[in-house]
């Protein structure tokens, strides 16, 4: 994610960590992985990054998953846990833990096989962080609550269903326009599309509820 988005629960009473094991295990894994690489064993960033190009020439198709617990600075690092820490429990505690730990992992693969797609001939290209799976938890969250007020850096609220559309078409810009001056940027805007596309497909097929959930919240404007 490119930007901190806080959300104030949907539903009356806090929800408390221990009840939501998937997202608990998910941010202290990627707190102690990412932790661990940058300051005790910087030598494994290289082998657990996300490289199409090694991927299609050496089968390492752990890469798919390793690189999502491996960010490249704390602030890297806190702009999505404190993303998957705000939407990470309502979600779980909607689908239920397998579930959820099955829509954050097909989240994390099927972004970075939207990043394999344009890159795997680039020998160059890596690419670190949890964002494509994140993007899938927050996309997930808007289709059962799209008119929710989502909090930008804590005091822009905006819906939502207009945070998603924003969200979407400026990484299709910012990629587009990459791609345009034949660079890779510095973000994987292209994985952020991803995780957005596929937490909503996996979401709606995870549970049906999602898609009704949308369209009732969305009449309600009509």
């Amino acid at each position: 994610m490119t930007s901190i988005v806080m959300v104030e629960m949907p539903f009356d009473g806090p929800i408390s960590l221990f009840d939501v094991p998937v997202t608990t295990a998910l941010l202290i894994a990627n707190i102690a992985v990412s932790w661990y690489v940058l300051y005790v064993n910087p030598r494994l960033l290289e082998p657990l990054s996300f490289q199409p190009y090694r991927i299609f020439e050496n089968d390492e198709y752990y890469r798919f998953l390793t690189a999502g617990f491996v960010h490249g600075s704390v602030a890297h690092l806190a702009v999505n846990m404190i993303t998957l820490f705000f939407f990470g429990p309502i979600l779980e505690g909607i689908l239920g833990s397998l579930e959820f730990f099955m829509l954050y992992v097909l989240c994390e693969i099927l972004a970075h096989t939207v990043t394999f797609t344009y890159h795997y001939t680039d020998p160059q290209y890596a690419a670190i962080g949890a964002s494509g799976a994140v993007s899938g938890v927050v996309f997930g969250f808007c289709l059962f609550f799209p008119l929710e007020m989502l909090y930008l850096f804590f005091i822009l609220p905006i819906p939502a269903v207009l945070f998603a559309v924003g969200y979407v078409v400026g990484s299709i810009y910012a990629f587009q326009k990459n791609q345009r001056e034949n660079q890779a940027g510095g973000i994987a805007h292209e994985a952020h599309i991803g995780g957005a596309i596929a937490g909503i497909l996996v979401t709606i097929a995870l549970d049906g509820r999602a898609l009704s959930s949308f369209i009732d919240s969305m009449m309600t404007l009509v």
